[in-house]
């Protein structure tokens, strides 16, 4: 069994852009944002290939801000959906 080289490795592939032209690289990228091949191909479309934009852009409205996160901590009561 060969070892698999980490994706920071293979040439073509940077680690921190969705390649929609490599299958590895996008199933990759589905697996972790939790998205089907559509909402991931639709979000590159929208914002570019920089992975932090696609997530966010994901995330949408469900992201939480700093002040949520400390609301929750300090409060208990959980951020606005």
């Amino acid at each position: 069994m060969t070892p698999m080289t980490p994706t920071s490795e293979r040439p073509g592939i940077e680690p921190d852009r969705i390649n929609l032209n490599h299958k590895d690289n996008t199933e990759q990228w589905m697996k972790k944002l939790n998205v089907t091949h559509d909402q991931l191909r639709d979000a590159v479309a929208a914002v570019g290939d920089l992975a932090t934009n696609v997530e966010m852009h994901l995330k949408g409205a469900r992201s939480t801000t700093n002040a949520d996160r400390t609301r929750e901590l300090e409060t208990g009561e959980q951020p606005p959906r």
